[in-house]
């Protein structure tokens, strides 16, 4: 592929820098910028071409140009606004974040009114998309996708990064190469929304089945489980074989009691939205409304429902709960 120089990032994180380099791996070369001078100097002594400010970026790039943010949540409407500032009509303005596809509609009409193209890409791959490519998942305007296909399939895994799927023949689909243009804006990252909110059930599942076994050894029967061979036994040829199961075994090879993670489990917009979306849709949710709620549990969230719980079983049955000692 040629270098092109009319692509540009703005936001240079974990994510938004891997971008950068794996896109140069392919000949196209980016402007980039961040809040930090120290990771716009990176980038650049890596041969990308520095952007102090958004001013400068817009005037390093040739039309149309093609910015994608890569920035928390928080900002990205804030951002999306700055940019196009800077911008003139028949630009693109990509949405790489996790942002909420309402708001996507929202700043596509807003940008339409200036000219300016928006496209929404719901972005998987985590630290490990430069090596193993991103899983993209496209909303915005056909033609408009369509023109920054090579950004898209320089970006994605590839045909080789799975098996052919048995009964598929033929040239490969856009979706084989692991990216997919799902619709007009807000349903790339609407279908990222439900694909993190599946990643919540799943995660929740591997944590409470391994929990589980290491309660065992107290048991009757008592088990002396060896978790970390488990989690590899099943990596080969296990019907819950799965990337996710790869990262858990690794980790708990580097750590079999996992004691220096938090029991503090956070969580993002994505799992709310998504059991916002079932509620909307009138569809049950039982597993993915469930992990959220886990992780609500493992801040501390339900300490006072639980403290009421007490009172209950202690007003209606004297059974009184060990107060827990204070330091």
């Amino acid at each position: 592929m040629e270098s092109t120089v009319n692509f540009a990032m703005v936001g240079l994180g974990r994510m938004g820098a891997n971008i950068v380099r794996r896109l140069g791996q392919s000949g196209i070369t980016s402007v980039v910028h961040d809040v930090s001078p120290d990771a716009i100097k990176t980038l650049s002594s890596e041969g990308f071409t520095p952007a102090a400010d958004l001013k400068a970026l817009a005037a390093a790039l040739p039309t149309p140009r093609t910015v994608w943010i890569m920035v928390p949540a928080a900002v990205t409407d804030s951002t999306i606004d700055a940019v196009a500032e800077h911008l003139s009509a028949g630009d693109t303005i990509i949405d790489g974040g996790n942002s909420y596809y309402k708001n996507d509609v929202v700043n596509a009409k807003k940008l339409a009114a200036k000219g300016i193209n928006f496209v929404d890409v719901g972005t998987s791959g985590g630290v490990y998309g430069l090596e193993r490519g991103y899983s993209l998942m496209i909303g915005g305007d056909a033609k408009v996708v369509t023109s920054l296909d090579p950004i898209f399939k320089a970006l994605a895994p590839g045909v080789e990064a799975a098996d052919r799927t048995p009964g598929r023949s033929g040239a490969p689909t856009q979706s084989e190469y692991g990216y997919l243009h799902c619709g007009p804006a807000g349903a790339g990252h609407f279908v990222k929304m439900v694909h993190n909110g599946i990643e919540y059930g799943m995660m929740a599942a591997f944590a409470e089945g391994l929990a589980i076994f290491d309660a065992a050894d107290g048991m009757n029967p008592a088990y002396d489980l060896n978790i970390p061979e488990i989690t590899e036994t099943w990596r080969r040829g296990s019907v819950v074989a799965s990337w996710l199961l790869d990262l858990t075994a690794q980790a708990l090879q580097e750590s079999k009691e996992l004691s220096e993670y938090s029991t503090e489990v956070s969580d993002s917009g994505e799992g709310r939205w998504t059991v916002q979306a079932a509620l909307e849709a009138g569809i049950p949710a039982h597993v993915l409304s469930a992990s959220l709620y886990s992780r609500f549990a493992s801040r501390g969230n339900d300490d006072f429902a639980n403290r009421a719980l007490s009172a209950m079983r202690y007003k209606f049955g004297g059974h009184n709960e060990p107060h827990p000692k204070k330091n």
